[in-house]
Parts: C-alpha cells; sequence; structure tokens
C-alpha cells in the first residue's frame, strides 16, 4: 500500500479533477467570496484547478493560494489567468504566505483533510495571524451524517450509467471523527480509484476551535447561496472574524 501524504489526493485525481467535478458551478461561491473580500487581497487553502479561485480573480480580487499538491496546481497553470495567482506549495496548517489578507478562505471540505485536531487548531490560529484588521475566514464542509458514522462503513452509488459506475466506499472511526474514503469509478476502459483521509468536525467543534484560535462566528449559511443554516444541512458555510 502507498504511503499516504497530504498531497496524495492533490496528486491523484490532479489530471481528472475538472472534468469529475463540471457540474459544479462556482458562481454562488465565487459571489459570495467577492463580497467578503470587499475589494481586499484573498488567500485560498486548497486552491487546487483554481476551480474557485479563477473565476474570484476575474471579479477583480487579488487571490493568492496554497497547495500541497504541485500537480494539480500544474493543471490550474495551463488555464487563463492561472499563471497570474501567486501559489505556495506546502501544509496549508500553516499558512505559509506572506502579508495580511482581507479574506482567507478554504472550500469544498478540504479543511477536514487536516487530519488531526491539532493541526486544524494550528491552521485556524495561523489564519487569524493573516487576517487583515477587519478580514474574515469562510469555511465550507459537510456536515458529518451520524447515521453513516454510526453504521461505520458505508458503500454508496453516485453515477449508474451506460459506460460508467461511480462508488464511493467509506470507513469511518467515530473515536477519532476520521474517516478514509475511495472513489471507484469503472468503465470501459479500466478503474481507476481517488483516496483521500479527512478528519471532521460537526459546527459547535469547528466554533469552539475557531474561538480558542481568535475568531468569531459572523454567520453560517447552508449554502453560498445564503440559504438559512438549519439542522437538516448537509452543509455548512461558516463566517468567521477576528
Amino acid at each position: 500500500m502507498a504511503e499516504y501524504t497530504p498531497e496524495t489526493y492533490g496528486e491523484q485525481i490532479a489530471d481528472v479533477y475538472d472534468e469529475w467535478y463540471r457540474h459544479a458551478d462556482p458562481e454562488p461561491e465565487a459571489a459570495l467570496l467577492a463580497e467578503l473580500a470587499s475589494g481586499g487581497r484573498a488567500l485560498e487553502l486548497g486552491i487546487g484547478t483554481g476551480r474557485i479561485a479563477l473565476p474570484l480573480a476575474a471579479k477583480g480580487v487579488e487571490v493568492h493560494g496554497i497547495d500541497s499538491s504541485p500537480a494539480i496546481v500544474a493543471q490550474m497553470r495551463t488555464k487563463p489567468g492561472g499563471d497570474a495567482i501567486p501559489v505556495t506549495i506546502g501544509d496549508m496548517a500553516d499558512v505559509p504566505a506572506d502579508g495580511a489578507f482581507a479574506l482567507i478562505f478554504v472550500v469544498f471540505n478540504t479543511f477536514f483533510m487536516l487530519t488531526t485536531q491539532d493541526a486544524q487548531l494550528r491552521c485556524l490560529r495561523n489564519v487569524a495571524a493573516h487576517l487583515a484588521p477587519g478580514g474574515c475566514f469562510l469555511l465550507h464542509a459537510f456536515v458529518p451524517d451520524t447515521s453513516r458514522i454510526e453504521k461505520g462503513e458505508v458503500v454508496s452509488v453516485h453515477e449508474a450509467s451506460v459506460d460508467l459506475v461511480r462508488l464511493d466506499a467509506t470507513i469511518y472511526d467515530s473515536m477519532q471523527q476520521r474517516l478514509d474514503t475511495t472513489q471507484v469509478r469503472i468503465t470501459e476502459e479500466g478503474i481507476r480509484l481517488s483516496h483521500a483521509k479527512l478528519r471532521y468536525a460537526f459546527p459547535p467543534e469547528l466554533d469552539l476551535m475557531a474561538k480558542l484560535a481568535g475568531l468569531s462566528l459572523e454567520a453560517r449559511y447552508a449554502s453560498f447561496g445564503k440559504q438559512p443554516f438549519t439542522s437538516a444541512s448537509a452543509y455548512a458555510v461558516s463566517v468567521y472574524r477576528a
């Protein structure tokens, strides 16, 4: 079994990420992020292929990025405007970026790729240290499904078509709040696997870690369109300020 390191996910999926997630519309995300940036600089943790960073930059926001995977950043560099975005290759928990930012953000569950509570708290403390006065931090992640966690393992079918079957196989460790998940794509050309390790947290724990880092919750939505967050929401878009 190959060793799993912080850059593993991005290196595995770099060449197909945009194809696999082509149906995800970045416009609502970019619109809210531009609003929060208020004309200041923005920093994305886990910038990837620039799925959000490029549309945000197109709105006139100066965007910087951090990612652990050189391969996935290389994909962004092939896109129009991709060469203009400064990116640091490194551990996002350390927030290895220069200067202060009006907005720091992490989307699409990427924060949970920090696989220990210590790493997540270190990230939040470093985020707080890099926020300009009045700046904010946006964190977008799924709300853990307790029914899945209680089962301990889940295999779900996301697509079954003439030429593609897509499955997710996930194992949960409720004591460590960890999950190991492998996406399985079966086509006539063969089988492709992409694996990820995550450390999930419920919104109250995120708020407590943020508070310990000197950040306070300003708003929480169920979507980037500011849909109200409820106990039934599957995702949380949390906005914190120093």
